[in-house]
Parts: C-alpha cells; structure tokens; sequence
C-alpha cells in the first residue's frame, strides 16, 4: 500500500508535466505565422490538435488539484459518494479519481 506522501508526490509530478506542456503547448500556438496557404490549411489542424491536447491536460489538471485538497483535507483515498475506500489498484491506475470503482460507473452514467 502506497502512502499518502507517496501518492501527493506522484500527483505533483504528474501536476508538473502536465504544466509543463501546457507551456509548451502554448508556445507553439503562438509560433505559427505562414503566409503560404497550404501551410497555413496545415498548421490550423495542427492548432486545433494542439488545444485538444491543451484542453485534455487542463481538464486532468482540475482533477489533480482537486486530489491534492482531497489529502490536505485528509479525505484522500476514500470515495467522494460512499465514503468507502477506494481499491490501492484502481488508485494506482487512477490517482486523482474521486470515486470507487462502483460510483465511478453511477457518475459516468450521469
């Protein structure tokens, strides 16, 4: 079983990464300046890939941010609906999951 140490550890890495490319994401959004019409046509699916990636990576960060108030406020680990503990497997799979496996598909459904 993991702790709580390591699991804040893996989602402030994983919060890093995810920063970082929303960093770098950006960047490149900015970098695109053709005058050529086919590339242009390129780079607009280009962009358009890129804020769906931007968007993804937005959507996981809410998720770790919210798991991280989830262990200051000591409430890591267990499930947002049942209170029940969240299985150390689907934690490892899923560390910012707010739900057991059970609610997860009632949430889902919703």
């Amino acid at each position: 079983m993991k702790s709580v140490a390591k699991r804040k550890t893996q989602l402030l890495t994983r919060l890093a990464h995810l920063q970082s490319r929303i960093s770098t994401i950006g960047d490149e959004l900015l970098s695109h300046d053709s005058r050529d019409w086919e590339e242009l046509a390129i780079e607009r699916a280009d962009e358009q890939v890129l804020e769906d990636l931007g968007q993804s990576a937005q959507s996981e960060i809410r998720m770790l941010e919210a798991a991280l108030k989830r262990i200051e406020a000591g409430e890591y680990g267990s499930c947002a609906y049942c209170g029940e503990p969240i299985s150390e497997a689907r934690l490892d799979t899923l560390p910012a999951t707010p739900f057991c496996r059970n609610h997860a598909r009632a949430a889902d459904r919703h």
